[in-house]
């Protein structure tokens, strides 16, 4: 695996970097009422990755929630693309945008919210939420 190696204040951040991530593509499929509004709702209740300071492994629920345009994401490309970030040195901020901007880039939808409920690590609960709203 690819990694990013940067100091900061003493520690070493090993980071994946974004272009070596080799995510599998979000597929999608066609929304056939188009102008009908409808609220789609996703959880995974089993997204981990890996912290870049400690190499510890994270653990979160990530909830997905959008308004499609034309396409919705299929199902199981987007369980094979949470599941590839288990190998993943990423903090949980850019988790949560790179979700995003993935998920924009494959079904550009109406608006998008993504959170991610990242498991109690060291005493402190972290959850990052990022919106999207089309022009």
């Amino acid at each position: 695996m690819t990694t990013e190696v940067l100091e900061h204040s003493g520690l070493v951040i090993e980071e994946t970097p974004p272009d070596a991530m080799d995510l599998p593509e979000l597929d999608t499929f066609e929304y056939k009422y188009r102008g009908k509004e409808i609220r789609i709702s996703l959880t995974c209740p089993e997204f981990t990755a890996i912290c870049p300071f400690s190499d510890f492994p994270d653990f979160a629920t990530i909830r997905i929630e959008y308004l499609p345009n034309e396409q919705c994401v299929e199902l199981k490309s987007l369980k094979l693309y949470i599941n590839a970030f288990r190998d993943k040195k990423i903090f949980h901020e850019h988790v949560v945008n790179r979700i995003l901007d993935d998920f924009v880039h494959a079904c550009d939808p109406l608006a998008v919210d993504i959170e991610g409920d990242f498991n109690v690590r060291g005493n402190i609960k972290t959850v990052i939420r990022a919106s999207y709203r089309r022009p």
